[in-house]
């Protein structure tokens, strides 16, 4: 197995460092997808709109129809959750790495390389906790799926946590959607805790229950 090695950003990753995060968020809308319709709501609300259509028209095609409306509309509210994030995150923080991770005290930004070609990234950011104490933000972590499955995921997050413990911070924390699955798992081994739970500030996501979960690992206990 090729081995691969974690360095500083570069502006020459620019592009693919983009990408990367891009298709490792925009992947997940098909999880999301199958536990919206997995909801008993959704399907109260399809045989309630078949019902009403049958009721109102006498037509079981129209009917039809009106069920497909729902389906496709559902399902275009959730792929617009992730592609809406992955537009707002490529023009604020990700359209200048450099600027918003490498110039800025307490942040940085690294990639994972195996053979000239990025297999995976993460950052650090400083978070702004209510009660004063000194976080570290995880952010932006990706591996590509066909490098998925050699530890890159665990070795970036060692990284940060590494950062955070020589930077000082008190405890690193980091926001993800349920529907990441790998990610939530890798987290749980690595011992970050769920602190919270949350539906993000999209349309119809409560409905969906669509939930973001907020994790945090404390370095205070390991010092």
């Amino acid at each position: 197995m090729t081995e691969y090695h974690i360095r500083l950003y570069k502006d020459s990753d620019y592009h693919t460092v983009r990408d990367i995060f891009a298709r490792g968020i925009t992947e997940h809308y098909p999880v999301a997808l199958r536990h919206t319709f997995s909801l008993p709501r959704v399907w109260i609300l399809v045989l309630a709109v078949f019902l009403l259509a049958l009721v109102t028209t006498g037509s079981f095609i129209v009917s039809s129809v009106a069920v497909a409306v729902i389906f496709l509309v559902l399902s275009l509210i959730n792929i617009n959750i992730f592609f809406s994030y992955v537009r707002k995150s490529l023009a604020t923080d990700m359209l200048d790495i450099r600027k918003n991770y490498l110039q800025r005290d307490g942040c940085c930004f690294w990639v994972a390389e195996s053979e000239g070609e990025i297999v995976g990234m993460v950052a650090a950011v400083p978070f702004p906790h209510p009660g004063g104490q000194n976080q570290v933000e995880l952010r932006r972590l990706s591996v590509p799926k066909k490098h998925r499955g050699r530890g890159i995921g665990k070795a970036l997050c060692k990284t940060v946590i590494d950062f955070a413990q020589k930077s000082g911070y008190q405890a690193i924390v980091l926001d993800t959607s349920l529907h990441q699955m790998d990610s939530v798992h890798l987290y749980k081994r690595l011992g970050f805790q769920i602190t919270a739970t949350y539906y993000p500030n999209y349309y119809f996501t409560k409905f969906l229950d669509f939930v973001d979960l907020i994790f945090q690992y404390d370095l205070v206990k390991l010092q």
